[in-house]
């Protein structure tokens, strides 16, 4: 934690993050305050850098095909858990609606495909939602929600094991690899009664490879825009959503209502705060209309019949009154901190509204804040058109991008103004 000469230190100190944005002649026109011990980061709306300070991204690596060799299609990469990095730089990609990994070398070589649809040992069930992680010794974990399980595989094909999810413990609603190794995951209690609950509070908990938990690191409010009564789903958009993110043995923890971000260190201690001035926006009918549009495919696709689509969109969503301050944080090169910003939907071209869906990350923007590893605001980092971030190595990002036609391509940008 900061000392509070360290934390005052920071109001004459300028540095850049290491090798990474270079030296600015723009002095830091924040402040840091002391609240009960704890320095308070108050950044300005301007960053330190200057215009060729900005980080610029330079795509390296593309991997897919809309026509072509079968390996190099992807049916449906989720924008979270659907990239692996191995330690020699092999990328593994899930595809939830193949049902499979996809193993393919640094350069973007397909290697081999593991798993396959079923229930039987090392295959994978039909889920919407399912995630992967790179554990030490190249062992990947795959979160098997259609069977209920984790599946263990090594990156050179073969299956481990797998151990069951016990839903009653928790729905897993997240999993993230911590800095020592640790598998991270996020237990979410569900009410499908729509009864009052005891406990409205995620889990954040580590988890042993064999299935049992270990040490609870944090418990956060339960997020509200998915909620069930009456047995059925209801979508409540925009509603202030407790945000977490790993940052080297720290963690990051914010309700996006405000940009307030705080960092947590071990025994879920408070040890800084990150602010940063914002406006709220008001929600209007235009950015309605296309979470509507989208939910109802969505909805439709699942097989639901059509008066039933429409019967839950007119009925079941529902929206907060503004936007929020941001959609997620991320832990970004050399100690950054990624914070996307939220785009009004008002603001997106008609053809962008009309090709609106979910998986294009609803109102996240490509535009995203760039702190260091002080909190001090640097700048806007914007990412390529249609491109989420999933993995960071080094100043490389590795993602999923989606074109025009709706083609998935797993890309590997790399930070080119690293010298600022």
């Amino acid at each position: 934690m900061l000392s509070r000469l360290q934390a005052l230190a920071l109001l004459t100190c300028v540095s850049a993050i290491a090798g990474c944005s270079g030296a600015s002649t723009t002095a830091w026109q924040g402040s840091v305050t002391d609240s009960a011990g704890i320095p308070v980061v108050r950044n300005p709306d301007t960053g330190i850098w200057e215009p060729d300070d900005a980080w610029t991204l330079t795509e390296v690596l593309r991997i897919g095909t809309a026509e072509g060799e079968p390996e190099y299609q992807f049916g449906q990469l989720l924008l979270a858990g659907s990239i692996a990095l191995a330690s020699d730089e092999r990328i593994i990609l899930l595809d939830a609606q193949g049902q499979h990994l996809k193993v393919f070398s640094p350069d973007g070589t397909y290697e081999r495909t593991i798993g396959g649809p079923g229930g039987g040992p090392g295959e994978i069930g039909v889920a919407t939602q399912s995630s992967m992680l790179m554990t030490p010794g190249d062992t990947i974990l795959m979160v098997d929600l259609g069977n209920q399980r984790v599946n263990l595989y090594l990156v050179t094909g073969e299956f481990v094991r797998s151990f069951p999810i016990d839903l009653a413990a928790g729905f897993p609603f997240r999993w993230e690899l911590a800095a020592d190794g640790r598998v991270v995951a996020q237990l979410r209690k569900l009410n499908f009664t729509g009864a009052a609950g005891a406990d409205s509070m995620d889990v954040i908990t580590i988890r042993h490879l064999d299935g049992t938990a270990g040490d609870t690191l944090m418990r956060v409010p339960s997020g509200k825009t998915v909620q069930f009564s009456g047995g059925l789903p209801e979508w409540n958009f925009f509603v202030p959503e407790p945000l977490w993110a790993l940052w080297g043995d720290r963690m990051l923890l914010a309700t996006n209502d405000n940009y307030r971000i705080g960092i947590y260190g071990p025994g879920a201690r408070l040890e800084r705060v990150i602010e940063k001035p914002f406006t709220l926006t008001p929600v209007t009918d235009a950015d309605k209309e296309p979470f509507k549009r989208a939910l109802r495919k969505a909805i439709l696709d699942q097989g639901a019949p059509a008066q039933m689509a429409s019967q839950l969109v007119d009925t079941r969503l529902h929206f907060a009154p503004n936007y929020p301050a941001f959609a997620q944080m991320l832990e970004g090169p050399h100690g950054s901190i990624l914070v996307q910003q939220i785009e009004p939907l008002a603001n997106l071209s008609d053809e962008e509204r009309e090709n609106f869906d979910f998986a294009s990350g609803s109102a996240a923007s490509r535009r995203w804040d760039v702190f260091d590893d002080q909190g001090r605001y640097l700048g806007v980092l914007v990412m390529p058109i249609g491109f989420q971030p999933v993995e960071f190595l080094g100043t490389a990002i590795y993602g999923i991008q989606r074109d025009e036609l709706d083609v998935q391509y797993v890309v590997k940008l790399v930070i080119a103004n690293t010298a600022g």
